[in-house]
């Protein structure tokens, strides 16, 4: 019988150099895995992002039908409607609703509807969300999830991008996961948004946005997941360790959003919708558009405080 030969993976001292198999469990070992009677769940990933076929959520959403897309929403993380011709404003809110009440984002446009962001961008308004980063951490009870829908979308390009950051905490080191159990880090907007600001009007909304502390390493609130709980534009510093320390340990964090396996990546299309569950991902909003046109409208689901 001929011998079966393995090839060794190297061994490489590198935060994202690593070989050969990754974790990706789509829920947490030992979950049931869910059955669904009313929608059919078209995968994009094994673990990350799938498509829902068999719903039109302009119509009336019935609790059976609602606790299956709940239950595909943890399952998945995230999930893409396409053909949502008929799925206005008044949808998306009906939809939101689904999870909770619509929470503003202070720095956003306001759309022509009371609780949804219009985010349109052309030759004269760039897209600036391309960044990996995590709706609203610097509040103190971050977005649960969010609802986007296409309204105008280039011919090509305006991709968006999301990352597991289950699978991004899986895969870290089991060292690295017992040296950050028990931190915390600063989550705050000034860097961001304040960059855009004069000091007066960083100062007026500081009075109603102070920087925040949530777990480096945060339970999921619906399914106890532990998930990996740093963004690049939010999040400033450890808590207890030095600033070269905290530097250093943030940007190898930080950058397990990037690994590919973790990612699903969605090419918009008119009457496309996509809800995301926003402590379980990161999404990164591809800028490769300009000088084309791409407009947007977004309802960010108000969350909870993390533990």
């Amino acid at each position: 019988m001929d011998s079966v030969v393995t090839t060794p993976v190297p061994a490489l001292d590198k935060p994202l150099m690593h070989y050969g198999k990754r974790t990706l469990d789509r829920v947490a070992p030992g979950s049931e895995q869910p059955a669904y009677r009313l929608l059919d769940v078209c995968p994009l990933t094994p673990h990350i992002g799938a498509e829902v076929e068999g719903v039109d959520l302009s119509r009336p959403i019935g609790e059976d039908l609602a606790e299956e897309i709940r239950q595909a929403l943890l399952e998945w993380k995230v999930l893409f409607f396409r053909d949502q011709h008929a799925f206005d404003p008044q949808s998306q809110l009906a939809f939101s609703a689904l999870w909770g009440e619509p929470e503003a984002n202070p720095f956003f446009p306001k759309g022509d509807t009371v609780g949804v962001s219009r985010l349109a961008k052309d030759a004269m308004a760039v897209g600036t969300e391309n960044i990996w980063h995590s709706d609203h951490s610097f509040m103190a009870a971050p977005a649960l999830g969010s609802v986007l829908r296409a309204v105008e979308v280039p011919a090509a390009g305006g991709d968006t991008m999301w990352a597991d950051m289950a699978a991004a905490y899986d895969n870290l080191t089991e060292s690295m996961k017992a040296r950050i159990e028990s931190l915390t880090a600063v989550h705050d907007w000034v860097p961001s948004w304040g960059a855009l600001m004069t000091e007066a009007q960083v100062a007026v909304h500081r009075a109603n946005l102070p920087a925040v502390e949530h777990p480096v390493v945060v339970r999921h609130p619906r399914t106890g997941r532990k998930l990996l709980y740093v963004n690049e534009p939010f999040t400033t510093r450890i808590v207890g360790l030095s600033d070269v320390e905290s530097r250093e340990l943030l940007d190898e964090l930080v950058l397990q959003a990037r690994i590919p396996e973790y990612q699903v990546r969605f090419r918009w299309q008119p009457g496309s919708v996509a809800i995301w569950d926003n402590i379980a991902t990161q999404h990164y909003a591809i800028s490769d558009y300009y000088p084309r046109r791409r407009v947007m409208e977004r309802i960010a689901i108000a969350g909870v405080p993390l533990s």
